[in-house]
């Protein structure tokens, strides 16, 4: 049974505005400010953990012994 041109057309049109809607969701997902601000969300959630918390502060000793050794040996 040979379809209608108007019926194929009505498809081809909802095809269309089903993939500009998804389209317009992907670019709305990798938006890059949408994306720094996700980020940058999940890194002070994080840092406001006690595993967050403990990381800073082994950053921070890290940095410290660092500098110390080489202000300790500047001169050798």
């Amino acid at each position: 049974m040979p379809r209608d041109p108007r019926q194929i057309q009505l498809e081809i049109d909802a095809a269309r505005e089903s993939l500009a809607a998804t389209l317009d969701q992907l670019v709305f997902r990798s938006s890059p400010q949408r994306l720094k601000a996700r980020g940058q969300a999940a890194v002070q959630q994080f840092l406001q953990t006690p595993a967050g918390m403990a990381a800073v502060g082994a950053l921070g000793l890290l940095v410290t012994l660092v500098v110390v050794q080489k202000v300790r040996h500047r001169n050798d």
